[in-house]
């Protein structure tokens, strides 16, 4: 397998993604919604939305990278950015599928992103597997339903996995400024209770769990992309603060005031239990970035 097709190619993921997909000697294409002239890597166009895809772009393809989805954290959720965050993650990869089931292709793999919000926003003791039910809100069922489409490749009889990601971070990374910022300025300080967990992994990790997906022909399902560690927001403003030298004095921000900033995507900031990665190390993969001690020094 040396064509690999990526939907989402410009992102957070994407970009480095292709980075590592070139080194390992893969060739690499980009399935976007606007062509970018100033970048090198070969893009053919598709619109989900109104039913289009070049079909250059599947014949080519050995397998697939399905990153593409609106930012889940890019601004305040009203009813129209959620039908968005919904729609471009399921009805784009029905789409897919359906362009796929009628056009000829030579497709051995489809990669799916996915996310840990599956589980539910929820603070508890227990720690969350694969093999798990999804939650109750807006979240969980959108990747639910995102899961569910994904799967319909198998009827192709296509090899299909699916990567339930946590918060992606590295040192360039919006999640990762965010938390520093704060901080930085002597502001830092945990939210709500501080008890929720973190659920995260560093960017190079995510990275070699899609290759590895990608390469090994028996990664199959639904794989948790989450550090082996269990760390609360506690802990890791804490720990950030420790490395950043600064001190945490305020107490912790109310969740009610969080709520108001937030709106509903606060019940994802307030809440978080542990997600077990025993699934992905048992294929033999190592984590790089173990824990946010880990990441810190680097």
């Amino acid at each position: 397998m040396k064509n690999i097709l990526i939907t989402g190619g410009s992102g957070f993921v994407g970009r480095q993604l292709t980075k590592l997909l070139i080194f390992n000697g893969y060739e690499v294409s980009w399935l976007t919604r606007k062509i970018n002239i100033d970048i090198d890597t070969p893009q053919y166009s598709w619109d989900w939305e109104n039913k289009f895809l070049e079909p250059a772009a599947i014949e080519k393809a050995d397998g697939i990278i399905h990153l593409a989805g609106a930012n889940v954290g890019g601004r305040r959720w009203n009813a129209k950015w959620k039908k968005e965050i919904y729609d471009s993650r399921i009805k784009s990869t029905e789409f897919l599928f359906e362009f796929i089931s009628e056009h000829p292709n030579k497709l051995k793999t489809f990669i799916s992103a996915s996310a840990t919000g599956y589980y539910g926003c929820e603070t508890s003791e227990k720690i969350f597997t694969e093999s798990d039910l999804p939650g109750k809100d807006f979240l969980a069922e959108t990747c639910s339903d995102w899961d569910a489409a994904a799967n319909k490749f198998n009827q192709l009889k296509i090899r299909t996995a699916i990567i339930r990601t946590g918060i992606g971070l590295s040192e360039n990374s919006e999640a990762y400024k965010k938390i520093c910022l704060p901080i930085r300025f002597g502001l830092g300080a945990s939210i709500g209770s501080g008890n929720q967990f973190f659920p995260w992994i560093h960017l190079d990790d995510l990275c070699n769990i899609y290759l590895k997906a990608i390469s090994d022909k028996k990664f199959i399902g639904v794989y948790n992309a989450v550090a082996p560690e269990f760390i609360t927001n506690s802990q890791l403003t804490k720990t950030i603060a420790t490395h950043l030298k600064r001190a945490i004095w305020l107490p912790n921000i109310p969740s009610r005031v969080i709520k108001i900033l937030f709106g509903e995507i606060s019940d994802s900031l307030l809440n978080g239990s542990r997600i077990s990665s025993e699934k992905i190390i048992k294929t033999g993969f190592d984590f790089k970035y173990k824990s946010i001690g880990h990441f810190l020094k680097s």
